[in-house]
């Protein structure tokens, strides 16, 4: 039981917030601060078990690189405490679980959730020839948004499209200082990933990607009328990037991953200012 919630990476849960906040985002933004219980409810075991999901399908593909990198070589695939065989069961049975809550919302809904699921399966693949597979990861963690506002019946307005790209600048920013952890073993193996594509400059890319980030909610707090809570809420998290970058100048691997392991922080930071505004 220990390996497959490991192989789900249900034991660290961070992967799950930082997929569930851009949803809660959208959710409460395309609902006017009103989300129905059944919509919270969908959404939220939807964002856990595509999560799963993900983890599961990228163990599947990435199992022979896993067992020569450091931080993965005891992942269940990698040292083979499960057999393909039944990882691929596991990965159905979340598939199909996230597919029999994607049928309680709307038909434009499932549709634009055909687009996520095609993310989420690929995104291992990129890890062998786009050299910054964070920005597709951005991509898949953003799909929620699209999902959520189409969901409400809302259109796919400035707002909509402000809030998926806000996504993908944040996931580029922490995923490359995740990645700064595996940069020496990736090296070894041939994956690419943006902690190598940005060479000498990876604080600066990743500092420009929170600025984008913050550039985009703001836009949003314009086109959406916000009040004072939610640009309380953006000053709190400009200082606390500004914390982040105190703590990743030195690119220590064990700096960056606590200093990624904290964004989580900075995504309920900013869904406190949503939830506060309609309030």
């Amino acid at each position: 039981m220990h390996s497959y919630l490991q192989l789900m990476r249900l034991n660290k849960q961070i992967g799950i917030f930082l997929l569930l906040w851009p949803t809660l985002w959208a959710l409460f933004i395309a609902s006017h601060g009103n989300p129905s219980i059944q919509h919270l409810t969908i959404f939220i075991l939807g964002t856990v078990l595509m999560r799963s999901a993900g983890c599961v399908a990228n163990d599947i593909l990435d199992r022979k690189f896993d067992a020569f990198v450091t931080r993965t070589k005891f992942r269940p695939l990698a040292n083979q405490s499960i057999s393909i065989k039944n990882a691929c069961i596991l990965l159905i049975t979340l598939l199909l679980g996230a597919l029999i809550c994607v049928l309680f919302l709307n038909k434009k809904a499932f549709y634009v959730s055909l687009i996520a699921l095609f993310l989420a399966l690929t995104y291992p693949l990129t890890k062998r020839f786009f050299v910054i597979p964070q920005a597709y990861l951005g991509l898949t963690f953003g799909m929620g948004i699209p999902i959520a506002f189409v969901a409400n019946d809302s259109a796919l307005s400035l707002t909509a499209w402000l809030l998926f790209f806000a996504t993908v600048f944040w996931a580029i920013a922490y995923d490359t200082l995740y990645a700064v952890t595996d940069k020496n073993d990736d090296l070894k193996i041939g994956i690419r990933s943006s902690a190598i594509w940005f060479g000498a400059y990876v604080k600066e890319a990743v500092m420009i990607s929170y600025t984008m980030m913050m550039g985009c909610l703001c836009w949003i707090g314009q086109l959406e009328n916000f009040s004072w809570p939610f640009y309380v809420s953006m000053i709190l998290s400009l200082v606390f990037i500004g914390v982040l970058y105190r703590q990743i100048r030195t690119l220590n691997p064990k700096d960056c991953f606590d200093a990624f392991l904290s964004n989580n922080y900075l995504g309920g930071l900013v869904f406190l200012g949503i939830v506060f505004n309609y309030l």
